[in-house]
């Protein structure tokens, strides 16, 4: 199933142009004008840009004692709603070391996230 997103402004690392945009499954297919698909989307009068990266997060990390307040599931859909895509979080290790603290991120990620995600991984021990 094909949708083509029309008539939006496209912002582009160089320039805006108004264009048509065709997505095909989960991939843009094509840009140009005059495209057709099984759905369309009027985006005149709106901008059509790539999502951002938050390259700075604490999801749920414990620190001295607390635990911040967002959680997988609410920072990511926050992040989504103002046109965030991504994050990269921060994994703090306790004393079960690097591997047993990526895969606890990972269960917290993988049952709450919206969006896509990615990992810092903090050395916090020598």
């Amino acid at each position: 199933m094909s949708k083509v997103i029309k008539g939006g402004t496209i912002v582009a690392a160089d320039r805006s142009y108004v264009s048509d945009v065709l997505i095909e499954g989960e991939k843009i297919a094509a840009i140009g004008e005059g495209l057709k698909g099984d759905t369309v989307i009027d985006a005149e009068g709106a901008y059509i840009m790539p999502g951002g990266i938050d390259p700075h997060t604490h999801l749920e990390m414990p620190f001295m004692g607390t635990t911040t307040a967002e959680t997988w599931e609410t920072g990511t859909f926050a992040a989504l709603s103002g046109g965030t895509t991504m994050v990269v979080d921060f994994v703090i290790p306790g004393p079960d070391g690097m591997l047993a603290a990526l895969d606890t991120w990972e269960g917290r990620a993988a049952r709450q996230a919206s969006g896509d995600y990615s990992y810092h991984m903090c050395i916090t021990g020598w």
